[in-house]
């Protein structure tokens, strides 16, 4: 692990983020102060975080309908995107893309997407882009068990693999499509095992380890980067909410959610690994704590206070008009 102390704090950093502005996007929604249908990334951080701690402002990354994650390990600001979730003009679409399209062309974030799979082929299409111009550059696909079986999936890695393309295809397998348990659609064990089909390289990660997350996309990115091809990386994981907000999550075990909480959270796996092993001081997560709170309700009272877009806009920022 070539992690220094200041990486490991920025790791924890990003996840607790990511944690803290869910958790808050919950109790908003819960308690009517927010409105929208949002699918929450709490139990899936360390996934984000170790593959984007890999990437700059020149590297891309295609997200998913559960993309505020993607968005924060990207670098995407936090009080533009809680003002966009409210709807208001200072949000990072201007308050016109919600939850499901927050997208910040400079920070490399080509979007969160409301279609099951579509930022498959927009990455692909990305990294074509980045070895015709020779850039340098690296994208990456997020998305879930259920999209491997979209015909995007398998159309974008027979492409990738044949035109050796920098791009990185990251699975988040959390074990459900919606409410249907993944071994009810997908016929094979390790989802990985499709990249085979086409030649591709392919890993499994924990994903509620982001040292192994970290690790294993880094390698994936670096050999994309040196025009070695893509991989098909997946991360095992697990979402603690439900599908969306106010899901009662009645297709799956109690017993086996609570296991999943209360002995593979990636935050506590992180901060146990880190402080027993001396690289980091408990003290300094608890600081990072108590900024991250702060940085979270100064972003939605700055939400609360913003105005909404005039209705005079609706047609600008858009590809057609009508």
């Amino acid at each position: 692990m070539n992690l220094t102390r200041e990486d490991l704090e920025h790791a924890y950093r990003t996840m607790r983020t990511i944690r803290a502005f869910e958790e808050k996007i919950n109790d908003l929604v819960n308690t009517g102060r927010m409105g929208g249908f949002m699918h929450l990334y709490i139990g899936e951080e360390a996934v984000a975080a170790g593959v984007c701690a890999h990437l700059s402002d020149s590297d891309v990354v295609a997200s998913t309908h559960r993309g505020h994650g993607h968005c924060i390990a990207k670098g995407v600001d936090v009080t533009g995107m809680m003002a966009e979730l409210y709807g208001r003009e200072t949000g990072i679409c201007k308050g016109k893309g919600g939850s499901m399209h927050i997208a910040d062309i400079d920070r490399g974030m080509l979007g969160a997407n409301g279609i099951v799979g579509a930022g498959i082929s927009l990455a692909t299409g990305a990294a074509l882009t980045a070895k015709l111009k020779k850039t340098g550059g690296v994208a990456v696909a997020f998305f879930g068990d259920g999209a491997s079986n979209e015909g995007q999936f398998h159309e974008s890695l027979n492409l990738a693999s044949i035109w050796q393309l920098p791009v990185v295809y990251v699975v988040e397998n959390n074990g459900f499509g919606e409410f249907t348990p993944t071994e009810f659609v997908v016929p094979v064990k390790d989802i990985a095992t499709r990249s085979a089909s086409y030649a591709m390289r392919s890993e499994i990660a924990d994903g509620m380890d982001f040292i192994d997350v970290y690790e294993k996309a880094g390698e994936a990115i670096e050999l994309a980067r040196r025009g070695e091809g893509p991989t098909l990386l997946e991360c095992k994981t697990y979402r603690f909410h439900g599908h969306f907000t106010g899901d009662p999550m009645a297709y799956r075990s109690k017993e086996v959610s609570e296991d999943w909480i209360q002995n593979r959270d990636p935050l506590q796996l992180f901060e146990s690994r880190v402080t027993e092993a001396g690289l980091v001081d408990a003290g300094d997560l608890r600081s990072i704590d108590g900024d991250v709170e702060r940085m979270i309700e100064a972003a939605v009272e700055a939400a609360e206070a913003a105005p909404f877009p005039d209705p005079e806009s609706v047609l600008t920022d858009v590809y057609v008009e009508a």
